[in-house]
């Protein structure tokens, strides 16, 4: 279902009306993400309430009818759309409803109550929410505002592309975060306007590759799960409309590991001093670890969104530490008896590497009474310094499990 109601026209109407509504957000280069590309990063984790998603909220809400406000608006959202509508009906003074999942992070569902919304948290995730949404609307006659489905919303978040065109006007690659398909066809269209040499590609969490699919199997179709640490964009079917327009407008669709986020957020906090989201962090994981070609060429990474659940956050750091050998995890089997540990020990501060955490089991099924496993957590430089470690551990007659 390709619409004929997005134009040109309707994207610079839409700049207009989120004029000293949102922000012109930066563009940043980057020589860290990938030393084989010129990298810039288009920073919507910046943008007024943290995400890209005020853009479409806000015009879409601009386009409502007398009528259509006075009956209040009803939305469903993982958090950054859910605060967009409620800060552009908070502007409008317009009382707004908002379906959430349960799974959203804490801070994005106090976030959304502090713009005046009331939240309705559904067990399970957005799709869930989305139903539960649509049952609300047809109950109490709200206005539903669609988080991309919808062409006002899209011509929204299109606004992103046509900024991206000023700022890095001979741009050749753009990364698009994709759950719902919204920013990535309001981004693709926009570009493609303009400068249709220029490639647009979605990138999707491997765990929630809804668009990947549909663009495989030639429709928009529901995944049985989906499950990634980027919850903004853990959506099991894009919409009909996001669906035909990534069909004409986007170059293609590729997915990343949770690792791979991982790591792309890390590289962002380290080399950036910048926070972003899972989902804002896909097209910078993308970038890194060459899910298209770049090589050579001028690229943009849409960092969507930053809101970021504080109280996971060092879990993902973590995990990405892990993930680049900087945080290495080892379980040790030795003979039970004195001057082992020391000997151990003795080892890995010879090799360098910095022990976090030790623990040493005596009571492990399937092993021998006279030995037993130590468990470690140690820091190392990277991961060809784990395997030295783990080298040296082994050249000394101890197993390395």
């Amino acid at each position: 279902m390709l619409t004929d109601k997005l134009t040109k026209e309707m994207l610079m109407d839409a700049q207009k009306v989120l004029e000293g509504v949102v922000r012109k957000t930066p563009v940043f280069h980057s020589t860290y993400i990938n030393p084989d590309a010129d990298v810039y990063i288009k920073c919507e984790n910046m943008q007024v309430t943290g995400s890209f998603k005020l853009r479409g909220a806000y015009f879409k809400t601009a386009s409502l009818t007398d009528a259509e406000a006075q009956k209040g608006v009803i939305a469903c959202s993982a958090g950054n759309h859910a605060q967009g509508v409620a800060l552009a009906a908070q502007k409008k003074g317009i009382p707004a409803v908002i379906c959430m999942p349960e799974s959203a992070p804490m801070a994005k569902v106090e976030a959304t109550k502090s713009y005046g919304a009331e939240v309705v948290l559904v067990p399970g995730v957005y799709d869930d929410a989305a139903a539960k949404a649509v049952a609300l609307q047809k109950e109490k006659g709200y206005t539903f505002l669609h988080p991309f489905n919808d062409e006002y919303v899209i011509a929204g978040q299109g606004t992103v592309g046509m900024e991206i065109l000023e700022q890095v006007k001979d741009a050749e690659v753009v990364l698009v975060p994709i759950g719902g398909g919204g920013l990535i066809s309001g981004v693709a269209f926009a570009i493609k306007q303009y400068n249709p040499n220029c490639k647009v590609y979605g990138v999707q969490a491997a765990g929630a590759p809804s668009m990947q699919h549909a663009l495989e199997v030639g429709k928009a179709e529901a995944l049985a799960s989906v499950s990634t640490m980027a919850d903004g964009i853990a959506v099991k079917q894009p919409g009909d409309l996001t669906f035909a327009m990534c069909q004409k407008y986007v170059d293609g669709v590729v997915t990343v590991s949770e690792d791979e986020i991982a790591c792309a957020i890390l590289k962002l906090i380290e080399k950036h001093k910048m926070i972003a989201e899972g989902a804002g962090a896909v097209s910078v994981a993308a970038a890194m670890y060459n899910k298209v070609d770049i090589k050579g060429k001028k690229v943009v990474c849409v960092i969507s969104g930053g809101n970021v659940d504080v109280k996971v956050l060092d879990r993902i750091i973590d995990k990405a530490l892990q993930a680049n050998g900087r945080i290495s995890k080892l379980s040790v089997m030795m003979m039970d008896k004195p001057g082992q540990m020391t000997q151990l020990l003795s080892i890995i501060a010879e090799t360098g590497a910095n022990i976090f955490s030790i623990n040493h089991d005596r009571i492990v099924q399937e092993i021998a009474v006279s030995t037993c496993i130590v468990d470690i957590v140690a820091e190392t430089r990277n991961q060809q310094h784990c395997d030295e470690m783990i080298a040296a551990i082994e050249a000394k007659g101890f197993q390395v499990l």
